[in-house]
């Protein structure tokens, strides 16, 4: 990804690339057991089910940290809840705040 969101040292491991590369091998692991399972070498059904675990395994990795980075993002940009912050409209009711307050210390 390249980005640092903490303004520190950036990570010593991408998790998500290691992460989908973990995944692209362990695909290759199975389609290998799965040409050995249609060839009638029922050993390779074994390695085939492993390998089905951590397929399972790894896409739940991948996407645990897909959803993190998002998280990030959203963070970064300001969008927390679903929704922007709109920093002008606050802005604007910060000012009549302290509009009412001036008004309300001179009639006191």
């Amino acid at each position: 990804m390249g980005k640092t969101f903490s303004g520190g040292e950036p990570p010593a491991v991408d998790l998500l690339e290691e992460t989908e590369v973990l995944y692209r091998e362990i695909a290759g692991e199975l389609a290998e057991a799965m040409r050995g399972v249609r060839r009638g070498d029922l050993k390779e059904a074994k390695v085939a089910a492993q390998a089905v675990k951590d397929l399972r395994t790894a896409f739940q990795m991948v996407m645990d940290e897909r959803t993190r980075v998002e998280k990030l993002r959203k963070q970064v940009a300001g969008v927390v809840g679903g929704c922007e912050l709109d920093f002008d409209a606050a802005r604007a009711e910060i000012g009549r705040r302290l509009a009412r307050l001036r008004d309300a210390g001179d009639a006191g």
